[in-house]
């Protein structure tokens, strides 16, 4: 075991005074050391209940003959941090994450770990971390929120940052403004919706990192605890066999979350984020690679912000699992991988079933024959840029309309606010890329706004930001390469006429090469000033969003 090199032996008889400093005994010694990755705070509601799910963690690997051991991993709320500053520390958190897992697992000797994340940026941190040190390991998240109710329908939390944009345009009055307030999160756990971190989470399930249930069994239903001690039980068992994480995150293992991802239509931050994963494996992603995915995957489901349907309802239709089903039944799954079950995908799946097909759409009847997410490219973005097209209206997919400029979400918001933007319109928000934020911030607020006041069926955003799960509507991020490395969304002006057409994968500044030419020669490309810390590092290391804003491209 590798607890051994610092447990085990005379040598190490001064390490083992530090265990017992610990209070734990030669018993808890003699036993695999099992590390315990919990993102547990009090100020992110999806992680509020961590310490509930950690404890059942504990009781697992205790059951099983395991010794817990607890440590912590960081969390931003990405619905606190929008909007501000604030968002700018969201995404260079997963690298954070990532990075201090990476030393505590490695300085203290685990024979195994157990990660229990939820939100946003911890999941794909910690599956970046469970990949780089490859010791065996299993995921049990927090778990989603239930939906909000209001006048008898359900609701999240993207209808309450659209609920903002509605009262600034005087459609609701403060009294309705309070009523949504108070009403929208009703409970702890990942906002109700397919959002980014459900995403993530029941992307963790596809990959084989988590236990059926994984992303969709709700934060406060007792089901979750159980999941819980099972997987502090299972570990044991990957321990024992030595299944690690680069045996199961494998290039097809990716491909099946991929394929996946497209029939759930989940967030277009996990286009950052599988890359990135991918990566830490040592396989090669090419982000155009998805739009084959996409045209052969029907896209299933239409979660909120995309439709009617929440996470709790997606779990009472079989959940993830009952998904990979329907995607079995039409060989786009390679069923053969190993997950952390000590089984196969196929295995896993072959007792799923479809209980519910106003959720889990049959693929005779898809929401549309090809998936969620779709990668454009043209002379705005040479290297790709991404749609959650699932969400998009479709009098939007293909569209044409004047540049609104903008240097900043903030200069936006104010724009939108003010009823400057028009039917029409291409709101173009820049600067807000990896480098340029620094931080790619999420653009959930202009894009609420657009919706808020009516204008999310007429009005396209394109930023080399990126995205909350949260936003629907013709909204186009990861343009690359962003601004501030010159890419040719730095040079469009107000006026310019942009050309969408996501069915052909396509995006173009109306202006011909020669013009465009003329322009690189003569601007000057903008730079934030007052960058400091652990942004101004993030700044200078972090790659472009087609290739997942890694940090380490330019590291060697």
């Amino acid at each position: 075991m590798v607890k051994d090199t610092i447990v085990s032996g005379f040598q190490n008889a001064a390490h083992r005074s530090l265990y017992h400093a610990l209070g734990l005994t030669k018993e808890e010694l003699d036993r695999p050391l099992i590390g315990i990755v919990s993102s547990y705070n009090e100020i992110v509601p999806g992680h509020m209940n961590i310490d509930k799910i950690v404890e059942a963690v504990k009781l697992g690997v205790a059951m099983t003959g395991g010794t817990p051991i607890v440590f912590p991993a960081i969390a931003v709320c990405d619905g606190i941090a929008m909007g501000h500053t604030g968002m700018k520390y969201s995404l260079i958190t997963r690298d954070m994450i990532a990075d201090s897992t990476e030393a505590m697992a490695l300085a203290h000797g685990f024979d195994g770990l157990v990660m229990v994340p939820n939100c946003d940026k911890n999941v794909p941190g910690l599956l970046m971390a469970a990949a780089r040190v490859n010791l065996p390991a299993i995921f049990v998240s927090g778990g989603p929120m239930l939906a909000g109710h209001i006048d008898g329908k359900k609701t999240s939390l993207s209808s309450m940052f659209e609920a903002v944009g509605a009262y600034s345009a005087g459609k609701i009055d403060e009294a309705r403004l309070s009523l949504c307030e108070e009403k929208t999160c009703p409970t702890c756990g990942s906002c109700s919706g397919m959002y980014t971190a459900n995403s993530m989470n029941c992307l963790t399930e596809v990959l084989g990192m988590g236990l059926s249930g994984n992303g969709t069994i709700p934060a406060v239903y007792s089901a979750r605890i159980e999941l819980a001690k099972h997987a502090g039980m299972q570990i044991m068992e990957l321990v024992k066999k030595d299944i690690r994480p680069r045996d199961i995150i494998t290039k097809d293992a990716i491909i099946n979350a991929l394929t996946a991802d497209m029939a759930l239509g989940c967030s277009t931050n996990s286009m950052l984020h599988l890359p990135a994963i991918a990566n830490e494996c040592g396989i090669k992603w090419d982000l155009e690679a998805a739009n084959a995915i996409s045209e052969r995957t029907p896209n299933l489901c239409h979660l909120a912000p995309a439709g009617p349907t929440y996470m709790e309802d997606l779990n009472e239709a079989g959940g993830v699992y009952a998904v990979l089903k329907e995607l079995s039944g039409l060989g786009l799954l390679n069923t053969e991988v190993l997950t952390c079950t000590g089984k196969t995908l196929g295995e896993n799946i072959a007792a799923a079933s479809n209980l519910d097909e106003t959720v889990i759409r049959k693929p005779a009847n898809a929401f549309s024959k090809t998936g969620g997410i779709a990668v454009l490219k043209g002379n705005l973005a040479p290297d790709g840029c991404v749609v959650k097209r699932s969400a998009v209206a479709p009098e939007m997919l293909v569209h044409s309309g004047p540049a609104r400029v903008f240097d900043s979400e903030e200069d936006a918001i104010a724009a939108i606010y003010g009823g400057k933007i028009h039917k029409g319109d291409v709101v173009i928000i820049r600067y807000e890329g990896p480098a340029g934020g620094p931080g790619m911030r999420e653009m959930l607020s202009p894009t609420s706004a657009i919706a808020g006041i009516g204008l999310d069926k007429d009005v396209a955003l394109i930023t080399d930001g990126r995205f909350s799960g949260a936003t629907r509507g013709a909204a186009i991020g990861h343009i690359s390469p962003e601004a501030a490395r010159g890419g040719t969304i730095a040079y469009v002006k107000e006026g310019d006429m942009i050309s969408i057409d996501i069915p052909n994968y396509k995006i173009d500044l109306c202006v011909s090469a020669e013009e465009l030419e003329a322009r690189r020669e003569n601007t000057v490309l903008k730079k934030k000033t007052g960058i400091k810390g652990s942004l101004a590092r993030y700044a200078q290391t972090v790659s472009s969003a087609d290739k997942g804003a890694i940090i380490n491209e330019f590291l060697g």
